[in-house]
């Protein structure tokens, strides 16, 4: 098959879609090289963590002849360039399809990760909620099939956008090889004195936005009867400001430590050294920090509400996002119960063998197959 993919995001965004995208290409080539891939994107940003093309000859990138309006080319143009191909089948990575893929003879899939503009619609502009609904909303209607990254993000199509539910397979995201791997105590402790991490720790890892609800476990920090830090590792938005306040208010200043700038390569050492990993979002596709966790060694606590138990499975621990008092509670058992530590991070890595990456994306050339 010639296969064709919406490569924006994993040339231009270092986390998130783009950590998807780059996941799903990189296996597909490793464990499919019977097949043509085409990388399709507007521009090529230099990245280490897209080594791996240079490695697969059945992987090939392709760009606009005109570097001008490369976003009409994107969501229209590219299907000139789709034709001249003779793409069997495109897949659109990142909630989109170019218009007029539907009047073609190439078939189409989709992968949605989540409906965050209609749940927390306060976060995005007019502007920006309406040209996001359009897109997912055309771009599900003319799919041939849409993957969805979570059975809740499968419900939520259902439920919303009133998709037929024959037409959403569920396969879900791998996490990035570096994440499987524990490494020595020698690399953690570097990693240690190079962001000077404290020897013990919980550990939060996400953009410090609303939903992802940081401010519950500063607040569950407060309410703890010790004096253990809690390391947040992620970009700052203007939320960040409301938890800063809270922690000067409530004297924590010295328990929190904010990283923004920690390499890749060394977020898998931040994991192994952390003694537990705190994510109370409200809302998630997936959750894939919660995966990288368990691949870890670590034990998680994270909220009810959304996809997370799929993340997590039945060794994590779950609390309700608006309970700081359960929160702490749960933080106290899990630190100072060395039995419940153990079976927590046996059953996590357990859980961790419905994500194998030959697994996942076996599925997902069986989908590409039956279309």
């Amino acid at each position: 098959m010639k296969i064709g993919y919406d490569a924006k995001r994993a040339f231009l965004n270092n986390t998130g879609l783009g950590n998807y995208s780059r996941w799903l290409i990189q296996n597909i080539a490793k464990y499919h090289p019977e097949n043509l891939y085409c990388l399709y994107t507007p521009k090529i940003k230099s990245l280490n963590r897209l080594s791996f093309l240079k490695y697969y000859d059945c992987l090939k990138t392709i760009t606009p002849t005109s570097t001008l309006f490369t976003s009409w080319w994107r969501t229209k143009g590219i299907m000139a360039d789709l034709k001249a191909a003779r793409i069997d089948i495109y897949h659109g990575l990142s909630h989109e399809l170019p218009i007029g893929i539907n009047r073609s003879r190439i078939k189409s899939v989709v992968t949605i990760h989540d409906l965050i503009y209609l749940h927390f619609p306060h976060q995005f502009g007019w502007i920006s909620r309406k040209i996001y609904s359009l897109k997912v909303k055309y771009a599900c209607r003319v799919a041939n099939k849409i993957v969805a990254i979570s059975e809740h993000t499968k419900n939520d199509l259902i439920r919303y956008l009133h998709i037929n539910p024959d037409k959403i397979e569920v396969i879900y995201q791998g996490v990035d090889p570096s994440f499987k791997t524990i490494r020595s105590k020698e690399e953690n402790e570097k990693v240690r004195e190079k962001y000077n991490l404290p020897n013990r720790f919980l550990l939060s890892v996400s953009t410090i936005e609303e939903r992802k609800n940081l401010l519950l476990t500063v607040k569950a920090l407060k309410l703890l009867n010790s004096c253990i830090p809690l390391v947040v590792v992620g970009k700052s938005t203007p939320y960040t400001a409301e938890i800063k306040a809270y922690i000067t208010a409530n004297e924590l200043d010295k328990q929190v430590v904010f990283l923004d700038n920690v390499e890749f390569q060394d977020l898998p050492s931040c994991y192994q050294l952390a003694s537990a990993f705190i994510y109370p979002s409200i809302y998630e596709g997936f959750g894939i920090p919660i995966l990288e966790a368990l691949y870890s060694k670590v034990p998680v606590i994270a909220a009810t509400g959304s996809c997370l138990e799929e993340a997590g499975g039945v060794g994590s621990i779950y609390i309700d996002p608006k309970n700081e008092q359960q929160l702490a509670d749960k933080i106290k058992q899990v630190l100072t119960d060395e039995a419940l530590r153990n079976e927590m991070i046996a059953k996590g890595l357990a859980h961790t063998q419905n994500f194998a990456d030959t697994k996942l994306t076996n599925q997902l050339i069986e989908l590409y197959k039956t279309i």
